[in-house]
């Protein structure tokens, strides 16, 4: 199995309601968010490729359009936007443009991931 992956940035504020009171993520806060996409084949194109990394371009797009300096809560929902329910937010995405995909990873910190494989 062959596997790429490919990494993009970005920064944005959320907030997790419902969490105990005095917990430091129920309030407004940011992150400077990773994401890294992973793409995995059987077989290579017939360049030698998974995939070409400039196909990869609309995700970036995406991101800087639609993700970054945004409010998370206003762009996937007001309720608990969590980096694991980004990863699966952004493996949809991905997955329906690409069928390799096979991962996303996102990172609010430079500790923490959380990661969406189906």
């Amino acid at each position: 199995m062959y596997r790429i992956t490919k990494e993009f940035a970005f920064s944005a504020s959320h907030q997790l309601k419902g969490l105990a009171e005095g917990h430091p993520c129920a309030r407004l806060h940011g992150h400077n968010y990773v994401v890294v996409v992973e793409l995995a084949g059987e077989a290579l194109d017939q360049y030698g490729f998974v995939r070409d990394y400039h196909q990869l371009a609309p995700l970036k797009a995406y991101i800087d359009d639609q993700l970054d300096h945004r409010h998370l809560n206003d762009v996937l929902g007001d309720g608990c936007v969590t980096a694991e329910r980004l990863a699966r937010h952004l493996y949809d995405w991905c997955a329906a443009r690409w069928p390799e995909t096979s991962a996303v990873r996102v990172s609010e910190t430079p500790k923490t991931w959380a990661e969406y494989r189906p």
